[in-house]
């Protein structure tokens, strides 16, 4: 291969980039300034949960392709293609995205770029980001100009992120130059015959935030829809069917419930509100923020109907609690819904017990004042109500006669929209579910 390419940043994002990138053939050396983490990766752990990743990483640290650092002096001498993968969280009190890891990226790698080069940034950042650091980048490289900076957004799903890296639907490339361009498409010929999007910065950056917005509003869309099934007694599933056979809409993304979370859809387009109104484009966007209370209202829904199934109070009352990750196949509690309902149930006297086949050490260490079980059985036992929180398959495929024995009161709200009410009835339980009679 003719690059040797450094990943800066091991999270999701960054890990899964370094990993499959060694696995299609690349020399790759990861960066984190966590010390204990790059341990743990050259030793093959996984200090996250995706199904598939583990197997790739270890090929890649068995081939002697792939090793991770805490040094930048390493990185700034091996790599020719330098990918900057770090986190841009909400910042806190504020809507706008903290981009200090990106600049602090920037800032340690470039004083030690000293020949030719190109950095590309794949992180979520607010648009006009990449401009100021390519103004950055060259200004502290004693490279000059021989340092270019390239935008290359990723759009990894968390459970499926190894197979949205090695079969991407897609590949954008924001550059300056024809040289940039002609780098990003050497490194991604691997990945053989991939629309590619070739753009300038800002519509590279766009690109994200906006299919992020697209994505949120869609889900937001459908429970609003549950909202008003609700007031007028209708069947929010039956109704979502019907849309989706219109090749116009789609029936992905559009099944009700609690809503989305983790650390990329509530952030971004909370992120993306704030940017617009820092570029006089504000009005654009105010439908976001009825996208983003719409979710955040499905989660104070479902907290009001396990309250109708306890009985009017949680006081006393025993909830079992069936997921803690913000979707299936994932170890993220960021922003989960599951946990949110959770802890003000718990915050409203009601004694709840937590089940999460991956989750669990996570929402343990967030969240110690609530209790946990080993098992389904164990955290439903004696329940008053069971509320499915995160559609797991291990939860969709429960028996409901066999769970029915062991909690008080065969009560469960279905806050996914996963399980068939019929069956569940069928055995004795009342079911309730966000849009449904």
């Amino acid at each position: 291969m003719p690059y040797r390419l450094t990943v800066i940043g091991t999270g999701y994002l960054g890990i899964t980039h370094a990993a499959c990138m060694a696995d299609l053939g690349f020399e790759v050396l990861g960066l984190d300034i966590d010390a204990d983490k790059v341990l743990r990766l050259n030793s093959g752990e996984l200090p996250i949960h995706e199904p598939g990743l583990e197997p790739v990483l270890r090929r890649g640290l068995e081939s002697g392709r792939l090793r991770f650092t805490t040094s930048y002096e390493d990185i700034a001498a091996f790599g020719d293609v330098h990918f900057i993968c770090v986190g841009t969280p909400q910042k806190r009190g504020e809507y706008a995205a903290d981009v200090s890891y990106m600049d602090a990226a920037v800032e340690s790698l470039a004083p030690l770029l000293d020949r030719e080069c190109l950095v590309v940034g794949k992180s979520t950042v607010p648009v006009g980001t990449a401009e100021r650091l390519a103004d950055k980048l060259a200004r502290l490289a004693p490279a000059g100009v021989l340092t270019e900076l390239a935008w290359n957004p990723e759009f990894l799903r968390e459970g499926h992120a190894v197979q949205d890296t090695m079969r991407p639907d897609r590949l954008v490339f924001g550059v300056r130059s024809e040289r940039a361009e002609k780098v990003l498409r050497e490194v991604y010929e691997p990945l053989g015959d991939v629309p590619i999007v070739v753009s300038d910065f800002a519509t590279a950056e766009l690109v994200k935030t906006a299919a992020n917005a697209f994505l949120a509003t869609k889900i937001s869309f459908i429970n609003a829809m549950a909202e008003v099934c609700e007031a007028a007694h209708a069947d929010v599933q039956k109704l979502s069917e019907a849309l989706s056979y219109d090749d116009r809409i789609g029936g992905r993304y559009l099944n009700a419930g609690l809503g989305f979370g983790g650390g990329c859809l509530p952030k971004d387009i909370r992120a993306f509100m704030a940017r617009a109104g820092e570029l006089g484009a504000d009005q654009a966007l105010t439908f976001l923020r009825e996208v983003d209370a719409i979710n955040m209202r499905r989660r104070a829904r479902m907290v009001d109907l396990a309250r109708e199934l306890a009985g009017g109070s949680f006081h006393g009352c025993v909830v079992g609690v069936l997921g803690a990750a913000f979707k299936p196949d994932s170890d993220d509690i960021r922003d989960s819904p599951a946990l949110d309902v959770a802890v003000t149930i718990g915050h409203q006297g009601g004694r709840v017990t937590m089940y999460d086949p991956i989750a669990l050490d996570n929402a343990r260490k967030a969240h110690p004042e609530l209790s946990y079980g080993e098992s389904v059985v164990e955290a439903v036992r004696g329940a008053h109500v069971v509320l499915l929180l995160t559609e797991w398959q291990e939860f969709v495929d429960l028996d409901p006669e066999q769970l029915g024995g062991v909690v008080a009161a065969r009560r469960i709200v279905d806050g996914r929209n996963a399980l068939d009410a019929e069956t569940w009835r069928s055995a004795g339980w009342h079911y309730r579910a966000l849009g449904r009679p």
